[in-house]
């Protein structure tokens, strides 16, 4: 009796661990079974936002399963990625992460460390950035800019998406080399930055392109973008590398989760993401606001966020930016 008692103990104590054992599994292969919650730290209405939402709709196609875009704007595009510190890492709660989750750890006191706290899944797409006026104003140039700002020190008014994102510092850091002081009005995105621009309240705005459809219409004038070289959709505009002032900023962003995931979720998710890029719609989004695609799997992504994070420092200390120690 007590054998068969020891063998039935042993049989169920044996199928409850193929049980727990199971069920991870059954979780992976039925991933996703509900909503996922893909975060753009950035307001509705901007071009982050348009991007963000085409990417989740041919994701939603992909998956079988809806994506849906959650906005939350403020603290320079990192209220994602601070959600994600304390997220489940399911997979059901993900981030665009930019360029400024390697940077501003530098800058200030941050909820993450860059380093630790993410799963980056996959990079996607980057940003064309330039700095606009109005058309109505007398600045015609970046020759006038510097102009009128060497004349008018610190009164010379740019808005951007926030402190120590790429619209600003690449500002600061062509100033730095001009020799001009301007002075940063930072903003939560690029709708009320724009909002602020043509109703009179900043002379300028540094961002990327949800200005274009401003540009296009005749009501801002495009001065100089930020890249290694001209756009295609703005060929007679210079960058400012070539006007002489040495700033190249390109600013790939993806999409992160929480650290921790299963890399099979993780595999899942990188999948659908990749294939969106194959998507005409999402194409036609990226034409639309002059962006690219720049894919880049979860392990390149990864090395890519350690590597650019020890550049971003050497940036900010050069800027003289960087927070003390």
């Amino acid at each position: 009796m007590t054998i068969d008692l020891n063998r039935r103990d042993v049989l169920q104590a044996s199928l409850a661990g193929a049980v727990s054992i199971a069920m991870p599994a059954m979780a992976q292969s039925n991933f996703p079974s509900r909503p996922i919650k893909l975060i753009c730290p950035w307001p509705a209405g901007g071009s982050t936002d348009g991007v963000m939402r085409a990417l989740a709709e041919s994701a939603t196609r992909i998956l079988g399963s809806p994506v849906v875009i959650e906005n939350k704007a403020g603290a320079s595009g990192m209220l994602g990625p601070n959600e994600l510190v304390s997220a489940k890492p399911d997979g059901y709660t993900l981030s665009q992460l930019t360029i400024g989750i390697l940077r501003l750890p530098h800058m200030q006191k941050m909820q993450f460390n860059p380093l630790q706290d993410f799963t980056f899944i996959a990079c996607l797409t980057g940003y064309t950035f330039g700095i606009v006026v109005r058309s109505d104003s007398p600045i015609k140039s970046i020759k006038d800019l510097v102009d009128y700002a060497k004349a008018n020190p610190g009164k010379f008014t740019f808005g951007s998406t926030g402190n120590g994102t790429t619209p600003h510092l690449a500002v600061e850091e062509f100033a730095m080399k001009a020799g001009i002081q301007l002075q940063h009005i930072p903003f939560k995105g690029n709708a009320d930055g724009m909002a602020s621009l043509l109703g009179g309240h900043v002379m300028s705005h540094s961002d990327a392109t949800g200005w274009a459809p401003h540009v296009d219409a005749g009501t801002c004038r495009l001065l100089a973008t930020y890249g290694s070289k001209r756009t295609k959709r703005w060929p007679n505009v210079p960058t400012l590398t070539e006007l002489g002032y040495d700033t190249v900023s390109d600013s790939p962003f993806g999409i992160g989760g929480p650290k921790g995931m299963d890399p099979a979720v993780t595999r899942k998710l990188h999948d659908a993401f990749k294939k969106t890029l194959e998507d005409p719609q999402v194409l036609a989004t990226f034409e639309k606001f002059d962006q690219s695609v720049i894919y880049m799997n979860s392990e390149d992504y990864a090395k890519f966020a350690r590597d650019n994070y020890q550049k971003e420092k050497v940036i900010i200390e050069k800027l003289g930016l960087a927070r003390p120690a």
